[in-house]
């Protein structure tokens, strides 16, 4: 079984929105710190969001204000709700679940920001 799998990409015209999701079938789901992490074609992954455990969240400068990173241990899902997006916002998003001796990512779910 895969550990995590990513939902929710697609094309959306710039200042629209969209909402990933972030499916883990993992144990100890609410011990892990989430990420979201991005790549562009010739571009290094960069974190765009994350969340800890108990709640505290933190964004990069880039999508501060726009974007909003949200978690729920009874269902063991979080979810990446993008507004305001932007062309530069196109990559594959990718969520990552850490704690210390686990590391997993999905497979990337592609947004698309274009007119």
């Amino acid at each position: 079984q895969v550990p995590i799998v990513e939902s929710g990409g697609g094309l959306v015209q710039p200042g629209g929105s969209l909402r990933l999701s972030c499916t883990a079938s993992i144990t100890d789901f609410s011990l892990y710190r989430m990420y979201w992490y991005r790549q562009a074609p010739g571009n290094q992954r960069e974190r765009v969001a994350y969340i800890s455990p108990g709640g505290v969240t933190d964004y990069s400068d880039a999508v501060q204000g726009r974007f909003t990173i949200s978690r729920d241990s009874d269902s063991n899902m979080g979810w990446l709700q993008m507004n305001d997006l932007k062309p530069e916002d196109t990559a594959i998003y990718y969520c990552n679940l850490w704690k210390a001796g686990s590391d997993y990512w999905g497979q990337g779910t592609q947004v698309t920001v274009s007119s």
